[in-house]
Parts: structure tokens; sequence; C-alpha cells
């Protein structure tokens, strides 16, 4: 019984462990079911959580093994940062499992259905398909070859859809993949079978974009648009747009241009943008339905074409400008098409057209000859060739760009035409006369008289060459000309012959010849029509009869003059007044005289005036008016060379009233203030007569003693010296003439004709262009006291001093000429040159001053006119006063010529651009700047720039991005300040169109566009 009752024990005590082991087990085995239930319900973190409480509970080896699949699943899907360790470590961990290759697949599975291709074609490598299904290996295949294919392993994803193309449930997919792949590397044949079997199988993909855009590349245009227009209302916004262009495309081949225009305009491009094609195609079709504005606006678009489809769309772009009669901008697109070479044709025709455009509008690139010239050069043998021939001929004149039609004519041997030489030559050397550069002009008009062909041109050339010897003080050469001049057949024919016998008359009358110069100024008289020169040549002829004592006659023509309304008369009166004192008629003498001071009272010659009254109130023997003509002189005008004749005067009225006291004061203060004056000699003697009266000789010697220019003793050794040095210089004997001058100074330093022989030894040097040798000279007279030669040393000592640059010196005795100057023409000198040195050492409020102080003159003429406005422009921009500066240079427009006509221009663009006056501001560059001034390059280059910003706030990008090209390719070296300007200009336009036109290069690095070319 102890045995039973044991074994019951021992049964009783394992059935209840086997109960616990078994309810454990069931347990786990539920936890495991429940977890894979969620796991296939998609809630992985709750699956996870049930797997790690199996993970570490699980006894079977089967669901450990399952359980680390299963965690390394949902680790996976949870996107754990160690997720695909987990799974590569499920791998290491249990290499028996049958689970092991279907991790990798599930994994490649599972990113494939989530689109993360990249990541799942890692995994699809990794699978083992030998054990698969037939279905197994299809499904394999076509996720693994679209796997391929969304990763553009085109290759690789063809050979895996090829291995499909039969199968009943992936073949459709299959051939479509493999056509789209076709499609994409432009197998179109290939692409189209394939889509057609596809259609053909009952696909309900939607192939008809495809096949349109298919048809279309393959020419088969009315296909493409049949097919396009299906597909259109039920396509997507992107499929939408491509169709538009495919439909519109289409139409465009098919020159149905007003078909197509409705489809090319609803293109959105690609991402927005489109490229210079685009905007070709649309501005073409719109050219060919005779829209040319609106070619314009999509031409002008298409920026940095370097391709057939540019060389063409700037072709026509210029045949629509020319069409909308805008030349200027039709020149900068012909020339654009013409320096490709894409299409032969398109080039020649353009040059063609580019050439005969720059004769029409004038070129601001380059001369129009030499534009002609270069296609005569490229295209001999063009239908055209005599037609531009002709227009070379005429383009020389008519650009004004002389200089390079003459080296032109000189060095090409294709064209020949001294005619044209000739007139290039004149006008060439009229410029140069017109800018006071009279050696030059005489150099051209001597070429332009070497071939004497046009007789009008011959006469003129004749007449300005006279002129211009007259004007460099080489009388007899000018008198030489204007009667050769008389003599030409063709003279009368001429403006010129109108005034060519004042001419002859004033030469004759420099010449000191004044019977003749009379002679020739009565004929002037009478034929004259010219105002300005009609009442000089009454003066002159005034004169001629005063320096031949014919007074009354005199008298007789300055009151002619007097007659004449609106002119400055202070000469005249003058002349006149003093006239009447020759013929005895010191009373009306006297009366002229004090009718002179009183309505000339800043007259140049008021102090001759008084002078005049004072000698003629002695003669008269009214001493105390005479003494006060002479005090009113000093007083009015102290700087005067009269006042030491004064004072002799004084002196002498006192000495002959036997007012001796008063004599000798004047006498003394007389050689005191003026020592190197002939009159205090005089007054020397004078004083020296006075004390002898007196007897007093010691006090005059004591007195004389004292003087530093004058040795009694050696007067007669100083005399003789300076006499004979004086002979040659007379006699024009220059070099003897220097020695006896330095020799006499070197003997006495501060002799009696000291001062003479500084002056004209000054002048002999300056007169060799020895200007260093000549300022020592001139400095002693400009520090001496005031003589007749001061004004004349003032004004070389300037020049010498301006033409050498050192404006700081020139200023000094510049200002001191201003001040001492009695003659109204070195006034004006020092006036105008202090003018210009200040603007070069950039005082620009002197010059400002200065400008106006000039331009009060109401002598002046248009040159001195011309050069007060134009430094009062330039001052005005250099401080930024840019209201000042576009009035200043309207005036200059006024006057100019050349070069100076040329930046007046310029400004006047840039302040028309400024005002937002676009299009004038294009005209004036193009139709006056370009067309007559083109030579003047660097204001042309500069006005470049300016017409860019008009065309850029005028929307045609085209023409700014054009000619800022233009100006950096051709001028970087010429005008590196311009061209960076240009460059700066060109980063800003590009950045701003780059945002709409895939096609605008911008390699370059741009600059941050915060600015608009607009503003």
């Amino acid at each position: 019984m102890r045995f039973f009752y044991s074994l019951i024990f021992i049964y009783f005590g394992l059935f209840a462990m086997n109960a616990q082991q078994s309810l454990g087990y069931q347990s786990v085995l539920g936890t495991y079911q429940q977890a894979i239930q969620l796991y296939q319900n998609h809630q992985y973190e709750a699956a996870k959580s049930l797997f790690e409480v199996v993970k570490n509970k699980a006894e079977s080896q089967e669901i450990k093994t399952n359980t680390a699949y299963y965690l390394a699943n949902t680790s996976i899907r949870l996107n754990e940062p160690n997720a695909q360790q987990k799974i590569e470590d499920f791998v290491r961990d249990y290499p028996t499992s049958p689970k092991r290759n279907q991790a990798y697949l599930d994994v490649a599975e599972y990113y494939f259905d989530y689109g993360n291709y990249n990541q799942a074609l890692s995994w699809f490598k990794k699978v083992n398909t030998s054990s698969f299904s037939y279905n197994q290996l299809e499904q394999y295949q076509f996720q693994y070859g679209y796997t391929l294919f969304k990763t553009n392993n085109y290759k690789q994803a063809k050979s895996y859809f090829e291995n499909l193309r039969t199968s009943a449930k992936y073949g459709a997919d299959a051939k479509y993949y493999i056509g789209y792949m076709a499609y994409k590397e432009d197998r179109y044949d290939e692409a189209t079978t394939l889509f057609e079997e596809v259609q053909q199988q009952g696909s309900q993909r939607e192939l008809s974009y495809f096949m349109s855009d298919m048809n279309f590349k393959l020419g088969n245009f009315e296909k493409a648009i049949e097919l396009g227009l299906e597909k259109l209302p039920k396509s997507n916004r992107q499929e939408r747009s491509q169709l538009y262009k495919i439909i519109g495309e289409s139409y465009f081949n098919l020159k149905q241009y007003d078909k197509a225009l409705p489809y090319l305009k609803e293109y959105q491009g690609q991402r927005g943008k489109w490229n210079n094609t685009d905007y070709y195609q649309l501005g073409y079709a719109y050219y060919k339905e005779g829209k040319y504005d609106k070619a314009i606006a999509e031409f002008n678009k298409i920026i940095d074409g370097e391709n057939a489809v540019a060389q063409n769309a700037y072709y026509h772009l210029a045949q629509a400008y020319i069409k909308s009669d805008k030349k200027p901008q039709a020149l900068n697109a012909f020339k654009n098409a013409m320096e490709m070479d894409f299409d032969k044709t398109i080039k020649e025709d353009a040059f063609l057209n580019y050439a005969k455009l720059s004769y029409d509008i004038g070129n601001s690139y380059e001369s129009v000859p030499v534009v002609l010239n270069r296609f005569l050069e490229t295209y001999p043998d063009a239908d055209e060739t005599q037609t531009i021939k002709n227009l070379l001929v005429n383009s020389y004149l008519t650009s004004k760009n002389y200089k390079e039609a003459i080296d032109l004519l000189d060095n090409s041997k294709l064209y020949e035409d001294k005619i044209i030489w000739q007139k290039a030559n004149y006008y060439y050397a009229i410029e140069f006369f017109r800018t006071a550069e009279y050696p030059k002009a005489l150099n051209y008009f001597n070429q332009s008289l070497s071939q004497p062909l046009d007789k009008k041109i011959t006469a003129k050339a004749t007449y300005w060459k006279a002129e211009t010897h007259y004007n460099l003080s080489q009388y007899e050469e000018a008198l030489i000309g204007f009667k050769t001049f008389e003599t030409l057949p063709n003279a009368r024919e001429v403006i010129e012959f109108k005034q060519v016998d004042y001419d002859i008359a004033y030469a004759y009358f420099k010449t000191k010849t004044y019977e003749k110069a009379k002679s020739h100024f009565k004929i002037a008289v009478i034929d004259l029509k010219n105002q300005d020169k009609l009442f000089d040549a009454f003066v002159r002829l005034g004169d001629t009869y005063f320096v031949t004592n014919d007074y009354w006659s005199a008298m007789e023509n300055y009151n002619t003059a007097l007659k004449m309304p609106g002119y400055n008369k202070e000469y005249v009166a003058y002349q006149k007044a003093i006239s009447y004192g020759f013929v005895n008629k010191n009373e009306t003498k006297i009366k002229e005289l004090e009718n002179y001071v009183s309505n000339f009272k800043s007259s140049v010659y008021l102090d001759d005036a008084y002078y005049q009254l004072g000698n003629t109130y002695i003669a008269e023997n009214n001493n105390v008016k005479g003494l006060q003509a002479y005090q009113n002189l000093m007083t009015k005008r102290p700087q005067s060379p009269f006042v030491p004749k004064a004072l002799s005067k004084i002196g002498l009225v006192y000495y002959n009233t036997n007012q001796n006291e008063s004599a000798l004061g004047t006498l003394k203060n007389l050689v005191s203030d003026y020592p190197a004056t002939e009159e205090a000699q005089q007054a020397v003697q004078t004083v020296r007569l006075i004390y002898v009266d007196q007897q007093q000789p010691e006090a005059y010697a004591n007195w004389v003693k004292g003087l530093d220019f004058i040795n009694v003793t050696d007067a007669d050794i100083d005399n003789t010296t300076y006499e004979a040095a004086e002979n040659k210089f007379i006699d024009n004997k220059t070099e003897a003439a220097i020695k006896g001058f330095e020799n006499y100074l070197k003997q006495f330093p501060k002799g009696i004709h000291a001062l003479k022989a500084h002056f004209y030894l000054a002048q002999l040097y300056y007169n060799k262009s020895e200007f260093e040798n000549s300022l020592p000279h001139y400095k002693f007279v400009a520090e001496a006291s005031k003589s007749e030669f001061l004004e004349e040393a003032l004004r070389k000592l300037s020049q010498i001093y301006l033409e050498g640059e050192n404006y700081s010196e020139a200023i000094e005795y510049l200002s001191k000429l201003e001040t001492e100057a009695n003659f109204t023409e070195n006034k004006v000198f020092a006036q105008t040159n202090l003018m210009k040195a200040h603007y070069e050492l950039e005082n620009y409020k002197k010059t400002l001053n200065y400008a106006d102080t000039v331009l009060k003159i109401q002598t002046i003429d248009d040159q001195i006119k011309s050069d007060a406005y134009i430094f009062r422009a330039r001052s005005a921009i250099a401080i930024n006063d840019e209201e000042l500066a576009e009035t200043a240079y309207q005036n200059v427009e006024k006057v100019a010529e050349g070069q100076r006509m040329a930046e007046a221009l310029y400004y006047k663009a840039y302040f028309l651009n400024q005002s937002g006056e676009y299009e004038k501001s294009n005209q004036v560059i193009q139709n006056k700047l370009a067309k007559n001034y083109s030579r003047y390059r660097e204001f042309g280059v500069k006005a470049l720039i300016i017409m860019a910003k008009n065309y850029y706030a005028l929307d045609d990008a085209y023409q700014a991005n054009y000619i800022l090209e233009s100006v950096i390719k051709n001028y970087s070296d010429k005008f590196p300040e311009i061209a960076q300007q240009a460059q700066k200009e060109l980063d800003i336009l590009k950045a701003k169109e780059a945002k709409t036109n895939a096609s605008v290069d911008q390699s370059k690095k741009q600059i941050k566009a915060q600015d608009s070319l607009k503003n």
C-alpha cells in the first residue's frame, strides 16, 4: 500500500509538474500569436513589445528564431536607427533559418512599397531567388526591375523587364517601361511599337502624351497634333504645358503660324522657365503673322544665344525692327547675326544690312567707312558691291571720321578716290583750325591742296590755309594765300570770297603796309554782310587813316562805326577823341575825352584817356585841370603803365612853374617807385637840373649815389653796349642779339636798360622755343615795377607754365596778369586760363567763378565761350551739381564742335536717361553722337552703356545685353573702367533675366542684384 501510495504521489507530482509547464508554454505561445497578429495589422510598436516578452520567455528554438526575425522587421518599419543592423544580426545569428532569405525580401518589399527605391535596391540585391516559385520569381523580377528603373539603372532594369514581356500579369507593364526607357533615350520607333502593344493588351495606361511627343520628335506633326489635342482635356498641369508646346511647335513646323500662336503662348517652360528656342519660335510666329512689335518682344528676350537658332532669331529680330522703323535696334541685331558663322547666307545678308544701316544712321562701335570697306573685302563678289562702294565714297565725309578716311584711302588698294581724299584732308584741317591747332591744320590743308581736283574745295583750302598763316602771325604767307585765292576760277562760288578783301586788308595792316590795307578795307566795307566784321572794318579803316595822318578821314570812319548799334565802342570813341588833337581841335578833344572818362569808367583805355586829357590841358596851359587829370589817372588806375609817365609830367609842370620842391618830391617818388622805366632816367636828369639851379650839387651827388640802377660816370658805356645789342635785335640777327644782351646784362646787371634787355632776351629765347632760358628774364620783368613790358612778360610766363602743366606757378602769374592787364585780350587770356588751371588742380568752385566771369565778357568769341561752358559743366559734374551741369552742357552744345560737342551730346543723353526720357536719350546717342562724332570713341563707348540702360528700361533686354557684351568684348583694353561698368550692368541684367530664361548664362559670378538697370 505504501508503494502504491508512493506511486500515486509520484504520478500526481509529475502530473502537477507537467501541468505547470504546459500552462507556461501556452502563455508564451499565446503572446507570440498575439504579437504576430499585431505585426500583421501594422501595429509595430505594440507587436515589438510582445515580441520582446516572447524573446525573454520562449524556450522553443523555432519561436526564438521567428521572434528575432519579427523584431528585426519591426525595427525596419519603425525606422529605428539600428534597424538594418538588426536584420544583418538576424542573418548572422540564425544562418540556417528558412526566414533568412525572406528577411531580405521583406525589407526590400517594405522599402519598395513606400517608394524608397534606393534603400529597396540594396536589399533586393541580397535576395536569393533560387528557391522561388514561378509566381514569386515574376513578382521579384518586376519589383526589382521597377526599382532599377526608378533609380535610373535603365540597362539593368531592361533585362528584368525583358524577362516579363510574355507574362500575363506583368507583360503590359514591362513593355510600357521598356518603351518608356526607349522614349527617354530617343529610340522613338521602338517606343512607339511597345506602346502600341501595351494598348492592344488592354492596358489602362494613358499613352497619348508620349505618343504625341514621339510623333512630334519623329516629324509626324499632324499625328502629334491629333494625339496632343486628344490628350489635352485629360492632362494634368505638367502634361498640359508640355502638350501646348508639342502642339504649338508642330503647327510651327507645318508653317501654320496662326494656329501655332495660341499653343506656344500657353507653354509654361521647364520649371517655369523658357529657353531661347521657345522665345524664338513664338517670336518667329508673330513675325510671320506680321505682328512685329510682339515678335520683337519675344526675340529680344533671347540672351546668350550661340547657335543657329539664335543667329536666325537675331536676323529676324533685326528685320522686325526694320519693319517697325527702329533702325538703331536693327543695327545691333544685324551685327549680332553677322558675327555668327552657323548660316553663311544669313551672315552675309546681315552684314550687308549692317553696312547699309551704319551708313544711314551712324555706328557707335566702329567708323562707317571701316564697316563698308570690310564688307567689300569680305564679299568682293556680292551682288551689291557697287552699292556699297558708292556708300563708302560718301561715308568718309558724312561720318566726319576724316582721319580714318585718310588712312583707309592711303592704305587700301581695293578702293581709291583722290577727290574724297582731298575733301577729307580739307575737313580734317578745318577741325584743327577751329580748335586753334594751327600747325596741324596747315599740314592737312597742304595735303588737301596736293590733289586739287575739286575746284571749290581747292579754293576753300587755299583760303583757310591763308587764315591759318595769319593766326600763326605769318602775315606775308597769309597775303600770298589770300591773293592766290582771289585768282582761283571757283573762288567767287564759295562764301569766303565775300570777305577776302577784309582778310587781305588785315594782313597788310599787320605788316604796316597801311595804304594797301586802306584800299582793301574800303572794298570790304562795301562787300561785307557780316555785321561784326563790317563794324571792325570801319574801325580798322579809321585806324589806317589815323596812322597815315589823315585824321579827318579817320574820324569819319570812327563815326560810322559809332553809329552802328550793339557794339563795344570803347576803343573807337577813344581814337576819335584823340584824333581831334591832331587837327588842332584841342577844345573838341578835351570835350570828347571828358565825355569818355564819364561814359566808359570801366574801359581798358580809361588810363589812356586821363593821360591824354592831362597832356591836352597842359598844352592848353590849364595846369590845374591837367594835374587833376593826372591825379585821376593815378587814383583810378594805380597799376597803369601811364602812372610813371603822369608823375614825370607832373614833375615837369612843377619844374617849369618854379615849384622846385614839389617837382623834387614828385620826381624822387617816380625814381623810387618806378626805377626800371625811361621816365625814371629822365627824372634823374631833371632832378640834376633842379639841384644845379639851386646850386646844391652835393645834395644831388648824395642822392644819386643811393640809386643802384644808374652810375652816371658809366652812362655812356651803358648806352653804347645796350644799343649795340638792340641793333642786332632790330636787324633780326637772333644769335648776335642774344649774345649782345647777355653781355650787356653781365656788365650792367642793374643798368639803365636792364629791363628792356631782359625782356628782349626773354622774347628771343621764347621764339626759339628755349622756354627754360626765357623764364628768368621774363621773371625779372614781372617782378620789376610797372612797365610797358609787364603784361607780355606775365602772359608768356603763364603760357610756359601752362604748357608745362605746372598749374600752380601758372596761377601765380595769371592772377597778377588779371590784375595788371590794361588790354582786354590779356585780361580775357588770364581769366580763361585761370579757369582751366584751377580745374586741373580740382579747385572746382574757383573754376566755376572764373567761368561765370568769362561768360560776362561781351566781346569773347565762340571758342572762349565754349571753354567757359565746358569747364563750368565739368566742374558741376565734379561737385555733383547735376542741375548746373545740365544747363552748362546745353550751352556747350550751342557753340562747341568736335570733341566738346561729343562730350555735350553724351551728357545730354545722360540727363535724358536720368529723367526717364529713354527714347530721346537713344536718339541723341544714335542720330547725333554716333552719326556725326563717332571718332571721339571714349564718349561713344560711355554712351553705349547709357543706351543699354535705356533699352532695358524700355523692356528690350536683348539690345541691352548685346550692347553691354559688345563694350566688354571690344573695349576692355582701351577703356578698362568703362568695360568694368559695362560688366557690372551686365551682371545685374543677367541675374534678372535668368529668373525667366533658362538659356541665360550665369557661369560668371553674379553680383547681388539689388539695383535694377531701370533705376
